[in-house]
């Protein structure tokens, strides 16, 4: 079976076409190598070879000429968007353009493929109580890039009905960590705004103290509450919902799954992790709250559980232990 990835030399995307090789898929690639790190980019480049392509997907005759040279292709997983909240802010309209055109003119080159949407717990805005189900209605999105994401899933189940193709909506948040090889994991790129690699080039001395923003939130101790997964229970977590896709029977077009751990984890708490595995100290100082911030999120997995034999079987020092690891390896992909 033949599948389409986007966005395939980013963080997670990568990961995810590495563990569909792994499972005897053959990919095809798409992305621009804008955000992409180069090491990442060659390493994808020399396991798909020709089937790596450069394209942006805002460019509609190039997103055609990719599927029609591949018209054995069977399903798309949808990873290429811009992903920080906090650039969003600053920055919304390209955020609209680039994360709103790429999904429609794929969907308008898509047929009746499957599509496994990569979508975000931003989706339920600052939720009323936690964790979040995929029953948990959706509030105003804090963010653009929240709201790009509530726009991507409406965009899909429109076209889902209209089409009468499978869709799976997963959402997720903070994904980290690296894979067992260390040949690829999440490099600190200009525009990284999450908080794993950040705290290991702080921990390393790479980009002096780490800033955590905002500490008078109504958590435990004041800093943010978020929901961190390993990227390769992730990544897996996409194929299995490609395979739900094909050989279940959902009730709908449209399947929702949240992916996560279940249990929310605090800014203060997640640097505490990194310095108990490694024994290195993180420099940090404190800053006021940031636009577009949520005080606290974290995800309800258990339909995943049940509807996709999914759930994340690395921990939080795991992760923090990967990425530790990764970077040590690999230290000047920045």
């Amino acid at each position: 079976m033949k599948l389409l990835v986007t966005g395939a030399t980013g963080y997670i995307g990568s990961h995810t076409v590495v563990d569909l090789l792994e499972n005897g898929y053959d990919v095809v690639g798409i992305d621009n190598f804008q955000r992409s790190s180069p090491n990442v980019v060659e390493y994808i480049r020399e396991r798909l070879g020709s089937n790596l392509y450069c394209v942006d997907l805002r460019d509609y005759h190039e997103t055609a000429r990719v599927l029609h040279e591949h018209p054995d292709i069977i399903g798309i997983i949808h990873f290429a968007a811009h992903k920080s909240v906090e650039e969003s802010v600053k920055a919304p309209l390209e955020y609209y353009d680039n994360n709103l055109r790429s999904l429609t003119n794929l969907l308008r080159v898509a047929g009746g493929r499957t599509v496994i949407f990569s979508s975000s717990c931003t989706v339920y805005g600052e939720p009323d109580v936690i964790p979040v189900t995929e029953d948990t209605p959706m509030k105003p999105a804090a963010s653009p890039y929240g709201a790009t994401k509530q726009m991507g899933e409406r965009i899909l189940r429109d076209w889902a009905e209209s089409t009468g193709a499978r869709v799976v909506l997963l959402r997720y948040f903070n994904p980290a960590g690296a894979h067992p090889s260390l040949d690829i994991g999440e490099d600190a790129t200009p525009q990284s705004r999450n908080l794993v690699p950040l705290i290991v080039r702080a921990a390393a001395g790479r980009r002096g103290p780490l800033t955590v923003f905002g500490t008078d939130y109504p958590t435990r101790d004041g800093t943010c509450v978020r929901d961190f997964i390993h990227v390769c229970d992730l990544a897996a977590a996409h194929r299995k919902a490609f395979t739900y896709a094909q050989e279940d029977i959902p009730t709908a077009a449209i399947s929702v799954f949240n992916l996560g751990s279940g249990n929310g984890v605090t800014v203060q708490e997640a640097i505490n992790a990194f310095e108990t595995v490694t024994g290195i100290p993180v420099p940090h100082v404190k800053a006021e709250r940031r636009p577009g911030d949520v005080s606290a999120i974290y995800a309800d997995s258990s339909l995943a559980a049940r509807g996709l034999n999914w759930k994340p079987v690395r921990s939080l020092l795991h992760i923090m232990q990967s990425a530790w690891d990764y970077y040590r390896k690999n230290p000047h992909t920045e």
